[in-house]
């Protein structure tokens, strides 16, 4: 049986929990440490206190490993607890270059290649010990050289089997380049997470006036390779999409790849939308950026860029000026890699927190239940967009003082009364007259919002709200053109929710 929530608790942990976070990785380790902290103080259960449970609650999760060097860069781990029979969760971003070490008295930048073997010793540490080993590892190591192209090696599928072989259980990972490479470990876990639901919910915070439909926006995908994630992101939204393709000189190598000539757009018109374009990482960035001054060059009003991985090789000096010149409005990425500390004080920088959503697998895994729903964001994002949009958007202005917001604090609770006292006898179902009602009110520009929440029924049964609806409209209308509204398409029930389309 899965738990539903945080706080239920129905079947026992595979064993004591054990977060190993390496050095590459501390910031994040720490974060999802204090959610899983935090979850299971709140949990009661009558065996809590069996040996079942022995070490469930505890202060912290987190196990010390040293991973010293020797002044010839050879290293060695030591674990400093013991994990026997733990069930042991190790976490290491490869990409974090900021780390370094003495090489022979010089300092050398931790590589990708560096992390990963680091990795290996914390395991063969707790190899025999731990009860089973699992591995996160947001960025999948070597995931770019997916696949062989001639006389190539295949260094993730590799990396992979080896990691295998030392005794991991299960491999997680995020937004990886091509997830067939789990081809190669068949019969082993290995899941590939997408944090699309992370990404609306922190542009939806930063722009509070984003407009989440057909009109006003639209998702692109800049090259083929991220088409998957963009067919997805623009039918969970119900918005069009469009993609840019590559046209490359393959007669030519720079830097181990065929260079760009040339973006060519397919799609509809982007003229006045906003656009959200998708990928699962941003390298040098040049790519990214050429895509965003073609799409305002189309007239694009606003543009936004989701990227799970930000990596930022060249720097961040191309985006400053981008979004000087207009061209980049905001650039949400994730915290599952290194992110440089300067990024964070960018105008157009906004973070994807994903610790909440690691401690929510990890808790999940250990208690040997299923991930399928924290795999699919379908559903939460759709409650996010119904919570957004079926509200009240309106202001009280000033000359009407405390008599407008007397008026305006009287309709909603008479709304949400009647709402409240029905909920025993069922739920609620709203009528196209309501959808006529709410889309009779005006929408001026530039006016301040408050949103007035969402109900969604628990029980079976109808019951018409959208006379005290109309009523409030109407309240609104009748007090003169400051108070405003957004206008809603349509809403419909589905699975005795409330959805807003």
């Amino acid at each position: 049986m899965a738990q539903a929530t945080t706080k239920d608790l129905t079947t026992l942990p595979v064993g004591r929990l054990g977060l190993i976070p390496l050095i590459s990785c501390k910031d994040l380790g720490e974060k999802v440490n204090e959610w899983l902290i935090q979850w299971r103080k709140e949990r009661s259960h009558e065996e809590l206190d069996s040996f079942a449970f022995e070490g469930y609650q505890r202060e912290s999760y987190l196990i010390p490993v040293q991973t010293a060097r020797f002044g010839s860069g050879e290293a060695k781990c030591t674990i400093m607890e013991s994990v026997r029979g733990d069930d042991i969760y190790l976490m290491v971003d490869v990409c974090n270059y900021s780390l370094t070490y003495s090489l022979c008295g010089h300092e050398n930048h931790m590589s990708p290649d560096d992390h990963y073997q680091d990795l290996k010793r914390v395991i063969a540490a707790a190899g025999g010990k731990a009860r089973r080993i699992n591995v996160i590892m947001p960025f999948l190591y070597e995931s770019r050289q997916h696949k062989r192209s001639g006389r190539e090696s295949l260094d993730c599928a590799l990396a992979l089997e080896e990691l295998v072989d030392m005794g991991v259980e299960n491999i997680i990972t995020f937004d990886a380049h091509d997830p067939r490479v789990q081809n190669a470990i068949p019969l082993n876990g290995f899941d590939s997470f997408n944090p699309l639901y992370q990404f609306i919910k922190a542009l939806f915070k930063a722009e509070p006036d984003l407009k989440a439909d057909k009109d006003h926006l639209m998702i692109i995908s800049p090259d083929e390779g991220a088409m998957q994630r963009a067919v997805y992101f623009s039918n969970v939204l119900g918005v069009d999409m469009g993609m840019f393709y590559k046209r490359r000189d393959y007669s030519t190598i720079v830097n181990g790849k065929n260079p760009i000539v040339a973006h060519e757009f397919l799609g509809d018109d982007v003229h006045g939308k906003t656009v959200i374009i998708i990928d699962d990482m941003i390298s040098s960035g040049e790519s990214m950026l050429d895509v965003t001054r073609q799409l305002k060059d189309r007239g694009a009003e606003r543009v936004f860029v989701c990227t799970t991985f930000g990596l930022f090789t060249e720097g961040l000096d191309k985006f400053d000026e981008y979004y000087e010149k207009g061209y980049l409005d905001r650039l949400i990425t994730t915290n599952l890699t290194y992110l440089p500390p300067q990024l964070h004080d960018k105008p157009y920088f906004i973070e994807a927190d994903m610790s909440k959503f690691l401690a929510l697998i990890i808790d999940s895994m250990n208690h040997s239940t299923s991930i399928s729903a924290v795999m699919n964001p379908t559903d939460k994002i759709h409650d996010l967009l119904a919570k957004r949009i079926f509200r009240y958007h309106c202001l009280l202005p000033d000359n009407h003082g405390v008599f407008g917001r007397i008026i305006l604090i009287k309709s909603v609770i008479r709304m949400l009364f009647l709402i409240i006292m029905d909920n025993a006898q069922g739920s609620v179902m709203l009528e196209e007259q309501t959808s006529r009602c709410l889309q009779s009110v005006n929408n001026p520009s530039g006016r301040r919002t408050v949103g007035i929440g969402s109900y969604t029924p628990e029980s079976p049964g109808k019951f018409s709200v959208h006379n005290e609806i109309r009523r409030f409209c109407y309240n609104l209308i009748e007090f003169g053109s400051p108070f405003v509204h957004v206008g809603i398409p349509s809403i419909r029930s589905y699975d005795d929710k409330i959805i807003v389309e």
